[in-house]
């Protein structure tokens, strides 16, 4: 594996591991060890035959310049604007949760040394965290300059993972006198699987920051960067699976949504609480990036139709009539925008103003709330399948083997297309179930 696929791997995978992470073994619950472990692994096929999809999607936009607003802008331009606001939405809400996250463990963390009033208050955590950490690495420009951050998360990840395993392995008495039934089939008089679907389903979302991975490479061919998806959720499913195992076997039924909750105090338990605080606070930049780049194209989008409408109306008042040439001129410029979308910029005071809004909007909000849990999930549910499903799935089903005629695509071209459909339809089924146990059931990711 070439140094800048193991980057990309890298990116993806810490893009995947929030902190929901700890929340695994509670996934268990509901479905049992067995059919738990089946469960992730139909998730990871399903995360991974979407960043497949647009590993083979991205040759058709040039420049390196592939990105979810190009695309559907090759398919039907005017519902780009819909999906970038709802990628918009959902990072940077899932970025806010993350400085909620900081903001309630740092103080756990200070106070097993100290009762200083001013270092266990919350506010100045998310402060100085904003400050110091997440703000310069939120202007850095390219995903690839994040490689060292992503390689400390990942080792808070392989440190939690190392917790967990551990645990299970020699458990003290105190944990093993919490230990409930542990069933290896579906377990009896467990609620729903559905409540913890969202847990499965989302783990493996790092699609948003995809097409900015592929977009870096230094090899672009489709077998380079389908590597890159493989084996990020090929390892995404083992750590899961170790996490989500082993804690399931160490607790049973009795297993909580965020494991190191059960653990007796110890330094270790601390250890893997700044663990956490590291890996979404290093987190919160992949967020920013795709937020940051879909409020540019939305606000490109904006300005583009402005301008079209205004000539539009300027042309109507000059003239009532127009040549037949002029007419034909205007519709292969037309067809032509529509082969060649243009590219949305982002640099310079443009994308210094938007960063510098969306670390202030988050900062005002994590300071002012404490959950945003039910409004994160709804949005979750809607532009997490957007992101990971249904896009990948429309992209594949439209675009791959579209240069050849009907009668004489490729099989390999047609299975990918058909394989999009598949996936786009299994999008739509999660949206539905997950607003479903979202809102009336009250599950959560």
């Amino acid at each position: 594996m070439s140094s800048n696929v193991k980057s990309g791997v890298a990116t993806l995978l810490h893009t995947a591991c929030g902190a929901g992470i700890l929340a695994m073994p509670y996934g268990f619950k509901p479905l049992g060890l067995t059919f738990g472990i089946m469960a992730l692994a139909f998730c990871s096929i399903c995360a991974m035959t979407g960043l497949l999809l647009q590993a083979q999607v991205a040759r058709y936009v040039p420049d390196r310049s592939a990105s979810f607003f190009r695309l559907t802008q090759l398919i039907h331009p005017k519902l780009s604007v819909v999906f970038d606001l709802a990628i918009a939405v959902k990072c940077f809400g899932v970025g806010v949760s993350y400085m909620i996250v900081v903001g309630d463990l740092l103080p756990q963390v200070f106070a097993t040394f100290t009762s200083h009033k001013f270092l266990l208050d919350r506010n100045f955590h998310i402060t100085m965290v904003m400050l110091f950490i997440v703000s310069p690495l939120c202007f850095m420009k390219k995903l690839t300059s994040l490689k060292k951050a992503s390689v400390i998360a990942l080792s808070s990840v392989g440190y939690l993972c190392c917790l967990v395993v551990i645990h299970f392995c020699w458990p003290s008495q105190e944990i093993h006198d919490r230990k409930g039934k542990v069933s290896f089939g579906f377990p009896k008089n467990e609620p729903t699987p559905l409540t913890t679907l969202p847990i499965f389903v989302f783990a493996f979302t790092c699609h948003h920051n995809a097409f900015s991975v592929y977009n870096e490479q230094k090899d672009i061919s489709t077998g380079k960067l389908t590597k890159i998806g493989r084996y990020a959720m090929a390892i995404a499913f083992l750590l899961y699976t170790t996490i989500g195992g082993a804690g399931y076997l160490t607790f049973g039924d009795k297993v909580a949504g965020n494991i190191i909750t059960l653990y007796p105090p110890s330094v270790s338990t601390t250890v893997g609480r700044v663990a956490i605080a590291l890996l979404v606070m290093l987190a919160f930049p992949l967020q920013c990036h795709p937020a940051r780049t879909s409020i540019s194209d939305i606000l490109y989008f904006v300005q583009a139709y402005g301008k079209q409408d205004a000539a539009a109306v300027t042309d109507g008042n000059a003239s009532e009539n127009i040549e037949n040439s002029t007419l034909l001129a205007a519709e292969e410029s037309l067809e032509d925008d529509e082969r060649n979308p243009p590219v949305s910029t982002l640099h310079g005071k443009k994308f210094n103003i938007i960063t510098v809004c969306i670390l202030v909007a988050s900062y005002l909000l994590a300071i002012s709330v404490t959950s945003l849990a039910r409004i994160l999930a709804v949005v979750g549910s809607t532009g997490s399948t957007s992101i990971s499903f249904i896009l990948p799935g429309i992209f594949g089903y439209y675009l791959i083997g579209s240069e050849y005629p009907p009668d004489a695509r490729p099989k390999k071209a047609k299975l990918a297309s058909y394989a999009g459909l598949v996936l786009a339809l299994w999008g739509l089924i999660v949206m539905v179930a997950s607003l479903v146990a979202t809102l009336l059931i009250g599950a959560s990711h």
